[in-house]
């Protein structure tokens, strides 16, 4: 049983300087289990129309040695099936001009400050559209994902871990949108991983926590003002339902 002190139910959301050329984007593996009212059939475009950019771990400078304390994984890894997608901004407050330094930055934090075991989120998009690799996986080659499409178990939204795909907008948008090539971004990757999840992106979901057995209704593509307390993230909270519409639009070609 997991530590209580690391459980990703009892957590909150939140090197080198050099960064690698980036690498096109990987296949998501697998269609598994979200509640029957948000399924959808994957219709044969959905992969082509993913045209984003991902950044793996080793791309931006991931220091693998923080997931560790004297050889063992802080938090080892869990996986279960994809329910929802919760997005988030990172409000950090950081004013360095590199985002790979910002994700750096974020990901020590999350893992040694916060006692996360790694970095809370799955994916970051920074401001020009490039996404990040966010919380280790495994060595498949799957971002966020284990060799049979199960999702990671992260720590971005407390008590509603498990099965929820967390993705942070990079920089503080509580009064500002986000850039145009990061909105794009970000409804690129949406639009992945609901075709791939066969999750309706209009839809809701009865989310059902495997870990704790707390349920409840939830949207299908949600902020994490939908769960909690929060203005995170920003304005985009505003702006999910025209998200959730240009998603379901890029999903059905």
């Amino acid at each position: 049983m997991t530590d209580p002190n690391l459980n990703p139910e009892a957590a909150g959301p939140q090197g080198s300087d050099h960064m690698a050329s980036p690498m096109p984007r990987r296949v998501l593996l697998g269609a598994l289990g979200a509640a029957a009212l948000s399924v959808v059939p994957r219709p044969p475009s959905a992969a082509a129309s993913a045209a984003y950019t991902l950044l793996s771990r080793a791309s931006w400078g991931a220091d693998e040695t923080l997931r560790y304390a004297a050889g063992t994984e802080i938090w080892p890894p869990e996986y279960y099936p994809v329910q929802t997608l919760t997005v988030h901004h990172t409000d950090d407050g950081s004013s360095d001009p590199d985002p790979a330094a910002v994700v750096r930055a974020i990901y020590r934090n999350d893992t040694v400050g916060k006692g996360y075991g790694d970095i809370g989120y799955h994916f970051l998009i920074d401001r020009n559209g490039l996404v990040y690799e966010g919380r280790w996986s495994g060595t498949d080659g799957t971002a966020a994902h284990d060799s049979a499409g199960r999702l990671v178990t992260g720590a971005h939204v407390q008590g509603y871990n498990t099965g929820n795909i967390g993705i942070a907008l990079l920089g503080t948008l509580t009064t500002t949108p986000p850039s145009s090539a990061a909105r794009t971004a970000l409804l690129q990757l949406l639009a992945d991983l609901a075709a791939r999840h066969a999750l309706a992106p209009t839809g809701k979901v009865l989310y059902l926590n495997p870990v704790s057995g707390v349920s409840r209704v939830a949207p299908v593509i949600g902020g994490h003002r939908n769960w909690a307390d929060t203005d995170c993230p920003g304005t985009v909270f505003t702006d999910l339902p025209a998200i959730r519409r240009e998603v379901a639009a890029i999903v059905q070609g």
